[in-house]
């Protein structure tokens, strides 16, 4: 039995619109697309031009600066545009897939005699290698280096997360698989974090070290979880793979196929029928967010959709692209609306963390909320507020000061190897000064990865 880790900092935003338990297969959609702003750093060198007739897992792009690491095609078909941005920085490659799937074929090694650099290959040549994330810095894993462990989370806390049992439900070869292929990746361990309050297929998982994790928001990030687990130190690397990703390595592993198929859960409180879709990576948000699914808003009022959920998600509109790394999809109210007076109104409906309002009496309640700050940017209130929200042993704070000033010693002595933007984007989320937290941390991390690589 694993012992449990119990976190108490933290906070679950209660929203509505939960995913309900439904799944639907959607047929292909119109369009898919790689988006090469989901991979940090990369910059794309194209390997198709338009018109190009491909198959799922044809390279389509690499990296100018680590030129193994390609990006293929999430299905076979034709590819239609390569959108280009200010001085031409590529935006999307698009695809129209054929009716009928057709994939590449790679030869797989035998995971059991198979050697690091034999499931690196197969994992470079078949584009699943930007799966693999590396810490420090949340950028796509060096293949010529080896990290001292691989942590992979579970289970989701972020706000109206899918739930992992329930979208790999039916996958346990092809996790398994998947985690034998990790295996060969670290001479240390690979470990599985789980929820307490779930279980299901994650915990017949087999070939891991398995943890518990009990706690709030973001009790299910990797980064509180490897900071529980076996803190990064100085000059220390792990990898991180998300768990659905895991199970389409071991797809790979197990047909020689790239089957980017997913499970993804369409949530908010704007969506009528919340419920889990089964969907190819790169899709079109049109062919999942219908219109008619859509609840009817007053007057002018419009929606956001978001790839992802609501603390780090992206933006997109319906021609977007459902993005690499995401597991849902949120729709919320855009925040185009002002009240008269503003906080100083009773608000008995509304939501807030502090005892502003009265949601404080009600922890159960689900609200709706919108993108309205609710106020605008000012000098940092220093209260100790974000320590109650990040459950890891460093002082938020500090460190994001130490990142705006630029002061790279600093940030390595305040934790800057730990974190990511997710880590604290709570932390954003519960800000009174309304500051870009998750960016401030971001660019902080870029200039570690200027000066010091």
């Amino acid at each position: 039995m694993s012992k449990v880790i119990k976190l108490k900092k933290g906070f679950d935003i209660k929203l509505l619109g939960e995913a309900q338990r439904k799944l639907t297969k959607l047929p292909l959609a119109s369009s898919y697309a790689l988006v090469p702003d989901d991979f940090i750093g990369v910059t794309p060198k194209m390997l198709v031009k338009v018109d190009d007739v491909v198959k799922a897992g044809t390279p389509i792009f690499f990296d100018k600066y680590h030129p193994e690491v390609i990006f293929t095609s999430p299905v076979s078909g034709k590819v239609t545009a390569v959108n280009r941005g200010e001085k031409r920085k590529i935006m999307d490659i698009t695809i129209t897939p054929d009716t009928e799937q057709v994939y590449e074929t790679f030869d797989i090694p035998d995971l059991v005699k198979a050697s690091k650099e034999d499931v690196t290959g197969i994992l470079l040549k078949a584009g699943l290698w930007p799966m693999i994330i590396q810490r420090p810095y949340g950028i796509i894993a060096d293949p010529l280096q080896t990290p001292k462990a691989i942590f992979v989370s579970g289970f989701d806390s972020a706000p109206l997360a899918p739930d992992m049992n329930y979208v790999l439900e039916g996958e346990l070869d092809n996790l398994n698989a998947g985690f034998a292929a990790l295996s060969k990746l670290t001479q240390g361990k690979v470990h599985l974090s789980l929820s307490v309050k779930g279980s299901g297929v994650l915990n017949k998982v087999t070939g891991i070290e398995q943890h518990l994790f009990d706690g709030p928001h973001p009790a299910g990030n990797v980064g509180v979880q490897i900071h529980h687990i076996d803190p990064i130190n100085k000059g220390d690397i792990v990898w991180t793979v998300d768990v659905q990703n895991v199970a389409i390595i071991g797809r790979l592993m197990r047909t020689g196929k790239v089957d980017m198929s997913k499970t993804i859960a369409l949530t908010g409180s704007e969506i009528a029928d919340t419920h889990y879709f089964r969907v190819i990576s790169g899709a079109i948000i049109d062919s999942i967010v219908r219109k008619s699914n859509i609840r009817p808003q007053e007057g002018n009022a419009t929606v956001r959709i978001i790839s992802g959920n609501v603390l780090t998600g992206l933006k997109v509109d319906e021609k977007g692209y459902l993005r690499f790394y995401s597991n849902q999809i949120t729709v919320i109210p855009e925040g185009d609306k002002y009240e008269f007076l503003g906080w100083g109104m009773p608000r008995l409906n509304k939501f807030s963390v502090s005892h502003t309002y009265f949601s404080w009496l009600m922890p159960k309640k689900e609200y709706t909320l919108d993108t309205n700050l609710n106020g605008g940017h000012r000098a940092f209130v220093v209260t100790g507020l974000y320590d109650k929200y990040l459950p890891m042993d460093i002082y938020p704070l500090y460190l994001i000061k130490a990142a705006i000033a630029e002061d790279i010693d600093k940030m390595e002595n305040l934790g800057i190897y730990e974190v990511i933007e997710e880590d604290l984007a709570l932390c954003e989320f519960v800000d009174p000064s309304k500051n870009n937290i998750q960016e401030i941390i971001r660019n902080g991390i870029n200039l570690m990865i200027k000066e010091l690589n």
